[in-house]
């Protein structure tokens, strides 16, 4: 079972939901960044995404986008991002690492040859933004063969019969994407996230993770109630920007608390 299956399944004996933390790799620089990412796992993150810094990224809000240009402008790369992630491991061989980004940078590492370092690195899980399930064959049978998870986002717009298409060769959790807009906006309410969860979960037992627009503890709590992870990025990034870690953590340290109490 995969680092990640396994602190899912945990999760759910335990009754609760998992938080997700969303950061960029190297914003605003590589040392901040890796304080960060090394410091998730105590303030109470159970699985923690890595965003590959990318020019053009498309389904982002103003703050990760920001995250984003730091990052680039302080020597980010994919190169560095999995530098990052041996770090992270000589640490810590226990917290799920899921890579999230866009299939560009990939593309030019070449997809097989990715996966192998990535996997050697110690990542769990996969998220590609720009990359839909008619095209996912470019690196799918990479990611497997690596033992990575490809996790895959559903929409407000993902109905019953484009679910069965998006959750096919979906692996790890299922990431809901609650509103139809970029990340670090207006959040959806917790009817409506609610609702999509009940038909995804007619398509799949994986997991579901709600993301987009979380900002606050009460939101956080609310959303965990309902899904099965609640994921936080933007709030973070916004902090970050900042070079304050210590603010950045103790938000996440109270966002967990939120949700490990949310179900009691």
């Amino acid at each position: 079972m995969s680092r990640l299956s396994a602190r899912l399944n945990d999760l759910k004996a335990q009754n609760r939901a998992a938080l997700v933390t969303y950061v960029m790799a190297c914003d605003p620089n590589q040392s901040t960044s890796q304080a960060m990412l090394d410091g998730l796992p105590g303030a109470g993150a159970d699985i923690i995404e890595l965003g590959m810094p990318f020019t053009d990224p498309m389904a982002d809000g103003p703050a990760i986008q920001a995250s984003a240009l730091r990052a680039l402008a302080s020597g980010g790369s994919v190169k560095v991002c999995l530098e990052m992630v041996k770090a992270f491991r000589r640490k810590n061989q226990t917290t799920p690492l899921v890579l999230m980004g866009y299939y560009n940078p990939i593309y030019a590492w070449g997809a097989e040859q990715f996966c192998t370092d990535a996997a050697a690195a110690g990542v769990d899980g996969l998220i590609v933004v720009d990359l839909p399930p008619e095209e996912v064959d470019e690196l799918l049978p990479y990611a497997k063969a690596a033992g990575i998870d490809f996790i895959f986002l559903t929409t407000p717009t993902s109905d019953d019969v484009r679910l069965p298409v998006i959750l096919e060769k979906a692996s790890g959790f299922v990431y809901y994407v609650s509103i139809a807009g970029i990340t670090g906006t207006k959040a959806a309410s917790t009817d409506h996230v609610g609702q999509a969860v009940e038909l995804i979960r007619r398509h799949t037992d994986l997991p579901i993770c709600v993301g987009f627009g979380i900002r606050s503890r009460e939101q956080a709590a609310e959303l965990a109630r309902i899904a099965d992870g609640v994921v936080i990025g933007s709030v973070i990034v916004d902090l970050l920007a900042k070079g304050d870690t210590v603010v950045a953590l103790a938000l996440v340290r109270d966002i967990a608390d939120g949700i490990i109490n949310a179900r009691a």
